[in-house]
């Protein structure tokens, strides 16, 4: 007997709970044909009825659609899985083949500047004792599959990478982080969340070097907008002023950086190193020519807003 149709069929007994058999059992049995190296093989449920039925045509589909190796080693597999390649029947048959727990669980993608494959290697030790996942994503990018701890965020794992990365190698990363999904079987949608915060933070110049998906979630709403749509959101603002504010790039900086900060003047001169009359100058001459007094939280989200189209328009 093929010896991929039986690894096939153990996963479809471990997801389905039927067990195929090759010889007729006694009593009421189901036929059942699969499809193997292009010849049909004959097996059987047992029982029979409507419901016996149901689950022989299951099988036979599932064996008939699951590619008999959708994946090379360990590494293609979660790859592909990470890019959202072969659906939820792949992620199933990797989970089964490695015995991968089920779980909440993120994901995180580190770009870093220099020496990726010592950078690999030191990121599987920092996760060796877990059950947590690595692969190479490619010639630049490195992914982790964290499952979730109760003590440390998605945000705060993120961050400890980044440090160990730093202090171990003197190597900087930009670090994003997806969404914690509820299980493994989404893992594909929050890879893609956290490549997606990497990007934006190269476009918007995000301040640090570990950015969470959540940063991002209006520019990505807005990303899909049309551009003549988007033109058409910051002619409505109605602020004449802008221009100038986003063409200084020093005054630029200072509003991005005061928005990070929380809208706190003390935090924001010791980040910029800038003495605080300096800055409460550079706050109004932004108040003065934009209209916006963004040290109000109101004045701040539509200054947020405006910096977002401009960059999106900017693409």
């Amino acid at each position: 007997m093929d010896s991929q149709l039986l690894s096939v069929l153990h996963d479809v007994s471990e997801k389905t709970g039927v067990t195929v058999l090759f010889e007729r059992p006694e009593g009421p049995a189901t036929p059942v044909f699969l499809e193997s190296d292009g010849k049909a093989v004959e097996a059987y449920l047992p029982g029979d009825g409507a419901e016996t039925e149901r689950m022989a045509k299951l099988v036979a589909y599932l064996v008939a659609t699951c590619e008999h190796e959708p994946y090379g080693d360990r590494s293609d597999a979660l790859r592909g899985i990470l890019l959202g390649e072969g659906g939820g029947w792949r992620t199933f048959r990797f989970m089964t083949r490695y015995n991968i727990p089920d779980g909440a669980c993120f994901a995180v993608e580190l770009l870093p500047e220099k020496l990726l494959d010592e950078t690999y290697v030191h990121i599987e030790r920092c996760i060796a004792e877990d059950r947590d996942m690595a692969v190479r994503m490619d010639g630049k990018r490195i992914a982790v599959v964290k499952f979730c701890e109760e003590d440390q965020t998605p945000y705060e794992f993120g961050s400890f990478l980044a440090q160990s990365l730093y202090e171990e190698l003197g190597v900087r990363s930009s670090v994003g982080v997806g969404c914690e999904m509820k299980s493994f079987h989404e893992i594909g949608l929050s890879y893609g969340q956290a490549a997606t915060a990497v990007r934006m933070s190269r476009i918007f110049h995000g301040d640090g070097e570990v950015h969470s998906y959540r940063e991002y979630l209006l520019v990505r709403l807005l990303e899909d907008v049309p551009k003549e749509r988007l033109k058409d959101y910051l002619e409505q603002f109605r602020i004449k002023g802008a221009e100038e504010i986003f063409g200084d790039e020093e005054m630029a900086q200072t509003a991005e950086q005061f928005l990070e900060s929380s809208l706190n003047i003390s935090e924001t001169s010791r980040n910029l190193f800038m003495h605080r009359n300096s800055l409460t100058y550079r706050l109004d001459k932004i108040e003065r020519t934009t209209g916006l007094n963004i040290r109000k939280f109101s004045d701040a989200v539509t200054f947020r807003v405006i910096t977002i189209l401009y960059k999106l328009l900017e693409i």
